[in-house]
């Protein structure tokens, strides 16, 4: 149990590490992750420094002025709040007008500003209308500009298809992690709310549940203090009556706290096999047929539940196989496991007449027209097998549901927790 309660602490922690790590994924790229783009101007910068460019002055003026830009644009650009503001698209402007003046005064030799000056304009512009026009408009400058200044055609048609997609791809890029972003704070958003509005309807029901009723005992109560030194029969009546009033609001609190945790067959087989895997059994569970009606479904969730409540209880088994096989007109649930059987080391009797769990989920199984076995499995182990038809009878008074199957098999004793 220790080995698997510390296999189950290191998978939750595990799962933490992987939501964190998908957490940063999902968070858009810093105001400075695009700043190393500039290292594609080294090269230039080598030459001005070593003073193969002329004029060095006024190329170092047009880099530092780029550069400058650049990193202006970059916080503006990635600042939700200034991005519907004008000044991002000045600053592109003015970012495009050195990047020109750079290329067309020293003929060429900074080509490469084109690709950092469309994924500059692709961070500005992300989402909006104007991105494919602009992006395209300085991926032709980039390549006319090259082929005027004696590059070639192949390097012209390089230059022109990096600056395209320098700029397509940084603002697909941004706006995919922006709306992943945008959607997991929508889910947790919904999410709290949808916690709320459950949590105060429960409060609410359990308020219109119990207020009547509570006050009922109080006043009961006191009527009781005051009869029993003069009138002991009147007292005990009152007595009796505070105890038929509190047998009914624990049935009505049951019945209400088992709509809230009712769910399907599906669920109540991932908690079996949680529930056995925690606890060091293997689980071995298979299931097959068509879809169940919501009732059937219930009902065999019941049996789930309590008989792997039993195995994990009583059994000392190693191994258990939970089996469902449907077909259009029924439906078949086995749970066999290979512990000690019926007579339990403990004292436990998981067959016997003292398991009202076995003995209420018969009852309910009848009323639907269906059937619980259970008994020795072989000379080891024990089986519980329950047979339902699809579409079984309706108890009369009660509603189809699941949920009312559900409120059913706890007022019978199934939800007591195991059937010793």
């Amino acid at each position: 149990m220790k080995e698997a309660e510390g296999d189950a602490g290191r998978a939750h922690d595990a799962g933490r590490t992987q939501d964190s790590g998908r957490a940063q994924l999902d968070k858009p790229p810093g105001k400075l992750a695009f700043l190393p783009f500039l290292f594609m101007l080294s090269g230039d910068v080598q030459d001005l420094a070593e003073g193969r460019m002329p004029l060095p002055w006024l190329g170092w003026l047009g880099a530092v002025a780029f550069a400058g830009l650049y990193g202006a644009t970059l916080l503006a650009g990635l600042d939700r709040a200034r991005l519907g503001t004008a000044l991002p698209r000045v600053l592109v402007g003015c970012l495009a007008a050195v990047t020109f003046a750079l290329n067309i005064g020293y003929s060429g030799d900074w080509i490469l500003c084109f690709p950092v000056l469309s994924l500059a304009t692709g961070i500005v512009l992300r989402g909006q209308r104007p991105l494919g026009f602009a992006v395209l408009a300085l991926s032709g400058a980039a390549g006319f500009v090259s082929a005027q200044t004696g590059h070639g055609i192949e390097s012209a048609t390089s230059i022109g298809y990096g600056t395209l997609m320098s700029g397509m791809v940084t603002a697909a890029i941004l706006r995919l992690t922006e709306t992943v972003a945008e959607l997991r704070a929508t889910r947790e958003e919904l999410a709290r709310t949808a916690v709320e509005r459950e949590r105060l309807r429960f409060s609410r029901d359990l308020h219109d549940l119990l207020g009547h009723t509570m006050s009922l005992i109080v006043v009961k109560a006191e009527a009781v203090r005051r009869l029993a030194p003069r009138d002991a029969e009147a007292a005990a009546g009152h007595a009796a009556d505070i105890e038929a009033v509190g047998r009914q609001a624990l049935t009505e609190i049951r019945e209400t706290v088992t709509s809230y945790r009712e769910g399907s067959l599906g669920a109540e087989l991932d908690g079996a096999r949680s529930l056995l895997d925690a606890s060091g059994i293997t689980a071995d569970i298979r299931r097959s047929g068509p879809p169940l009606p919501p009732q059937t479904a219930a009902l065999l969730g019941w049996v789930v539940r309590e008989g792997v409540t039993n195995v994990v209880r009583h059994s000392g088994a190693a191994r258990c196989a939970i089996d469902v096989r449907g077909t259009p007109d029924t439906v078949r649930l086995e749970i066999t496991d290979d512990g000690r059987g019926p007579a339990t080391a403990d004292g436990g009797d998981r067959g016997g007449a003292g398991g009202n769990g076995l003995k209420g989920l018969t009852e309910r199984l009848a009323a639907a027209g269906g059937s619980l076995r259970h008994g020795p499995d072989g000379r080891r182990g024990f089986r519980l097998l329950a047979e339902l038809p699809v579409d079984g009878p309706e108890e009369p008074g009660r509603e189809g549901s699941g949920a009312a199957a559900g409120r059913t098999l706890v007022a019978s004793g199934t939800g007591k927790g195991g059937a010793a």
